[in-house]
Protein backbone atom coordinates (compact mmCIF):
# COMPACT_ATOMS: atom_id res chain seq x y z
CA UNK A 1 0.00 0.00 0.00
CA UNK A 2 1.28 3.47 -0.81
CA UNK A 3 2.41 5.57 2.13
CA UNK A 4 0.04 8.40 1.21
CA UNK A 5 -2.97 6.10 1.39
CA UNK A 6 -4.68 5.54 4.70
CA UNK A 7 -5.79 2.00 5.38
CA UNK A 8 -9.47 1.90 6.19
CA UNK A 9 -10.85 -1.11 8.02
CA UNK A 10 -14.54 -1.25 8.73
CA UNK A 11 -16.01 2.07 7.65
CA UNK A 12 -18.76 3.48 9.82
CA UNK A 13 -22.20 2.28 8.81
CA UNK A 14 -24.99 4.85 8.77
CA UNK A 15 -28.40 4.29 10.34
CA UNK A 16 -29.90 4.37 6.85
CA UNK A 17 -27.59 1.57 5.71
CA UNK A 18 -28.47 -0.50 8.76
CA UNK A 19 -32.19 0.06 8.21
CA UNK A 20 -31.88 -1.45 4.72
CA UNK A 21 -31.78 -4.85 6.42
CA UNK A 22 -35.36 -4.24 7.60
CA UNK A 23 -36.51 -4.27 3.97
CA UNK A 24 -35.13 -7.68 2.95
CA UNK A 25 -37.80 -10.29 2.39
CA UNK A 26 -37.45 -14.08 2.26
CA UNK A 27 -37.79 -15.96 -1.00
CA UNK A 28 -39.10 -19.02 0.82
CA UNK A 29 -41.35 -19.80 3.79
CA UNK A 30 -38.93 -18.36 6.36
CA UNK A 31 -40.74 -15.88 8.63
CA UNK A 32 -39.81 -12.33 7.55
CA UNK A 33 -38.60 -11.36 11.04
CA UNK A 34 -36.24 -14.34 11.23
CA UNK A 35 -34.97 -13.70 7.70
CA UNK A 36 -34.16 -10.08 8.54
CA UNK A 37 -32.24 -11.11 11.67
CA UNK A 38 -30.17 -13.69 9.79
CA UNK A 39 -29.36 -11.29 6.94
CA UNK A 40 -28.33 -8.58 9.39
CA UNK A 41 -26.21 -11.09 11.33
CA UNK A 42 -24.41 -12.07 8.14
CA UNK A 43 -23.98 -8.49 6.92
CA UNK A 44 -23.23 -6.40 9.99
CA UNK A 45 -20.48 -6.23 12.57
CA UNK A 46 -21.62 -6.94 16.13
CA UNK A 47 -21.84 -3.28 17.21
CA UNK A 48 -23.80 -2.40 14.05
CA UNK A 49 -26.06 -5.42 14.62
CA UNK A 50 -26.79 -4.10 18.10
CA UNK A 51 -27.97 -0.84 16.51
CA UNK A 52 -30.01 -2.86 14.00
CA UNK A 53 -31.81 -4.65 16.83
CA UNK A 54 -33.05 -1.30 18.13
CA UNK A 55 -34.52 -0.43 14.73
CA UNK A 56 -35.88 -3.98 14.37
CA UNK A 57 -37.78 -3.83 17.65
CA UNK A 58 -38.93 -0.26 17.00
CA UNK A 59 -40.40 -1.40 13.65
CA UNK A 60 -42.41 -4.10 15.44
CA UNK A 61 -40.61 -7.20 14.19
CA UNK A 62 -40.51 -10.41 16.24
CA UNK A 63 -37.25 -11.36 18.01
CA UNK A 64 -38.74 -14.79 18.76
CA UNK A 65 -39.73 -15.76 15.20
CA UNK A 66 -39.10 -19.45 14.49
CA UNK A 67 -38.42 -21.44 11.35
CA UNK A 68 -40.38 -24.54 10.33
CA UNK A 69 -38.22 -26.66 12.64
CA UNK A 70 -38.95 -24.46 15.66
CA UNK A 71 -35.55 -22.73 15.73
CA UNK A 72 -35.34 -19.07 16.61
CA UNK A 73 -32.43 -16.81 15.64
CA UNK A 74 -30.32 -17.70 18.68
CA UNK A 75 -30.77 -21.43 18.05
CA UNK A 76 -29.68 -21.00 14.44
CA UNK A 77 -26.41 -19.22 15.22
CA UNK A 78 -25.43 -20.43 18.71
CA UNK A 79 -22.79 -22.89 17.46
CA UNK A 80 -20.98 -20.31 15.32
CA UNK A 81 -17.66 -18.99 16.54
CA UNK A 82 -18.49 -15.26 16.34
CA UNK A 83 -22.11 -15.50 17.51
CA UNK A 84 -21.89 -14.51 21.19
CA UNK A 85 -22.10 -10.69 20.84
CA UNK A 86 -25.04 -11.09 18.45
CA UNK A 87 -26.83 -13.42 20.86
CA UNK A 88 -26.20 -10.97 23.69
CA UNK A 89 -27.73 -8.14 21.64
CA UNK A 90 -30.88 -10.15 20.97
CA UNK A 91 -31.18 -11.31 24.58
CA UNK A 92 -30.71 -7.76 25.87
CA UNK A 93 -33.50 -6.55 23.59
CA UNK A 94 -35.79 -9.31 24.86
CA UNK A 95 -35.42 -7.89 28.33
Amino acid sequence: MRKDKKQVIGDDVSDEQIKLFLAVEPADATPPSLHKLVKAYRGLRDHDFERFIGFFVEAGFDLDAKDADGNDFVALIKDQRQAEPYIQAVNAARG
